[in-house]
């Protein structure tokens, strides 16, 4: 079993910075991408970002130029860099990693103040 913790949340004005920080534990299996999915009150979980084994990166459009995804690679913790930050980018944050299985964390609030 992969277990995913997040942490990082928070509340933050319009323009600041956030990182959201996903440590991952449990049995080793091989997993092929890492993500960051967010959940706006009333709203489908999106997708805002990936990164492959290799460190190939995709970002949402309305998060391009100002969030940055990094690490994850076995042992090492998983980031969300989010520069910035606009009242619509208040969600849950949660971290996700696939494999052969999809695995999510519990997720971790984030308020943007304007």
């Amino acid at each position: 079993q992969v277990q995913l913790v997040e942490s990082g949340g928070g509340l933050v004005q319009t323009g600041g910075s956030l990182t959201l920080s996903c440590k991952r534990t449990g049995v080793a299996v091989r997993i092929n991408t890492m993500a960051w999915y967010r959940q706006a009150p009333g709203k489908q979980r999106e997708l805002v970002a990936t990164i492959s084994s290799v460190g190939s990166t995709n970002y949402a459009d309305s998060v391009k130029g100002r969030f940055t995804i990094s690490g994850g690679s076995p042992g090492n913790t998983l980031y969300l860099q989010m520069n910035s930050l606009k009242p619509e980018d208040t969600a849950v944050y949660y971290c996700q990693a696939s494999g052969c299985f999809e695995y999510w964390g519990q997720g971790t609030p984030v308020t943007v103040s304007s």
